[in-house]
């Protein structure tokens, strides 16, 4: 792929081509639990560590065999620092739902995987009063370097981007059980204030995880704070969150679950319909494009 800045129409910038990206045969440190059918992965991939930002991915391949074929695409959870505060692992969150997951799930430490990346874009480092993170299902994975990056704790990519601290980090997390719960912890670690909702009553509010951002909204509005939505989970979900965000005249992004096959851009198995400026819409690549869009572009 080419490295030159100039495009013709309709083509992409250069910016948003996976050039930066390496694969790397990686080993396996932890591979742990988190919840119900949810695993934590870490490993040592320093070059990864380095240079990911959060919003970004990574393909994890199993390096045995052919089955399955292809790569999975997760995303970054966070880095893990050495002795001397570098970043020299990577820890990827996971839900076991086919023949990849499960098998990854079964890898132990010492293990190999072949790992590429970083991939995708990225969130916007943009100064705002009070970030809130919203996410269902498996959707908080993509927020915990987030929230540790709007508090202040870390600094990610290299050179390192250079974000102003919030003044509040909220996680709205909505699952369907406790037993799904994962990552609360981490996240209140991190210094993320964590506000959970579940289907069936069994933590936090029970309900939709929209009613818990629209009361959260609510105060950042009576405290006069700037407010950015970012959301990530089921697609019914972040609709009803954009929807909410348009309402309320709140920027909001979407970081986009679309299944991927290669991951750079190259097969079009992860096109969105994505609104132009010219008011009409086009087909644009998940994984390039992406996966973080800004919500109100998003045909859906």
């Amino acid at each position: 792929m080419s490295n030159c800045s100039t495009t013709g129409p309709g083509e992409l910038a250069a910016s948003f081509y996976a050039d930066a990206a390496r694969q790397h045969r990686v080993t396996i440190t932890e591979n742990v639990p988190l919840a119900r059918d949810t695993w934590r992965v870490r490993f040592e991939c320093p070059a990864i560590a380095r240079t990911v930002v959060p919003g970004q991915f990574l393909m994890l391949r199993l390096p045995a065999g052919n089955d399955p074929l292809l790569a999975r695409p997760l995303a970054l959870y966070d880095t893990v620092l050495d002795a001397k505060g570098q970043p020299t692992g990577v820890d990827v969150a996971y839900l076991v739902v086919g023949k990849m997951t499960a098998r990854l799930s079964e890898l132990r430490a010492g293990d190999e995987l072949d790992v590429w990346g970083p991939l995708g874009n990225g969130f916007a480092a943009e100064p705002v009063d009070h970030l809130v993170m919203v996410a269902g299902g498996i959707g908080q994975t993509p927020f915990l370097a987030l929230g540790r990056e709007y508090a202040g704790r870390r600094r990610y990519g290299n050179p390192p981007r250079s974000v102003v601290p919030a003044k509040a980090v909220t996680l709205c997390y909505g699952v369907r059980t406790v037993d799904y719960l994962a990552g609360e912890q981490d996240f209140a670690a991190a210094g993320v204030e964590v506000r959970v909702t579940s289907n069936d009553g069994s933590v936090g509010r029970q309900g939709l995880v929209t009613a818990e951002v629209d009361a959260v909204l609510d105060e950042a509005a009576a405290a006069g704070h700037s407010v950015r939505l970012v959301c990530c989970g089921p697609e019914p979900m972040m609709e009803a969150v954009a929807e909410l965000a348009a309402a309320r005249q709140v920027a909001c992004q979407v970081s986009l679950e679309t299944p991927m096959a290669c991951g750079i851009g190259a097969c079009f198995s992860c096109v969105v319909k994505v609104r132009q400026p010219e008011g009409d819409w086009d087909y644009k690549r998940t994984c390039v494009e992406g996966p973080v869009f800004d919500a109100e572009k998003i045909v859906w």
